[in-house]
């Protein structure tokens, strides 16, 4: 499966926008834009994090998708292959070891179980930085020269949705509406990963 299968991105020609949604597509509106002669530049943000993409647009349509492709998968080392289970040193004190084999299920086991409940637990939270560093990367890089810039981004940054959407309001409507997105996503992510405490 290719990394950007499940990945959508944002492209916008100057601030006007251009595509939104899976990476394949967008990069080909990116192509035909390039191709046609864009005279704003070509800038693509992916919509999880809202690092800048670059596409490799040379040659044919066909070129461009298949540079999407991921590349061969490494030959699996010791472990269960068949089910996903790849064998690797874990450095543990004496204490974590003893511990270990006094549960159930063994120490594989058991340290399968604590990883999977720590990822459960730190994904609201990892979830909301990337998404406020979306909206971070995304005002930077698009709206900087604005009027009213650094007044809007520290009003993300306190929660102040009505006063955010106020001085955003003239700013251009595509670039508005899609920052405006953006920041209500991150401010709902903030507000699971730790309800009662955001204050939005």
């Amino acid at each position: 499966m290719s990394p950007h299968a499940r990945t959508t991105c944002t492209a916008f020609e100057g601030h006007r926008l251009l595509a939104s949604g899976p990476y394949a597509e967008v990069a080909l509106a990116v192509k035909r834009a390039a191709d046609a002669g864009a005279s704003d530049p070509l800038l693509v943000f992916d919509d999880r994090n809202g690092r800048a993409v670059e596409f490799d647009l040379r040659g044919s349509e066909a070129d461009v998708l298949a540079r999407l492709q991921p590349a061969p998968a490494p030959p699996r080392g010791p472990g269960r292959p068949r089910l996903g289970v790849t064998a690797r040193e874990v450095t543990l004190l004496p204490r974590h070891w003893d511990w270990l084999a006094s549960q159930p299920g063994g120490a594989s086991a058991v340290l399968r179980r604590l990883v999977e409940q720590t990822i459960r637990e730190g994904d609201g939270r990892q979830r909301a930085r990337e998404s406020a560093e979306s909206v971070d990367r995304f005002m930077l890089a698009m709206t900087g020269n604005l009027p009213g810039h650094e007044e809007a981004s520290r009003a993300f940054w306190r929660g102040e949705r009505d006063h955010f959407t106020q001085l955003t309001q003239p700013w251009p409507r595509d670039v508005r509406d899609h920052l405006r997105r953006l920041a209500a996503i991150a401010w709902d992510e903030a507000d699971t990963a730790s309800p009662g405490t955001s204050g939005h």
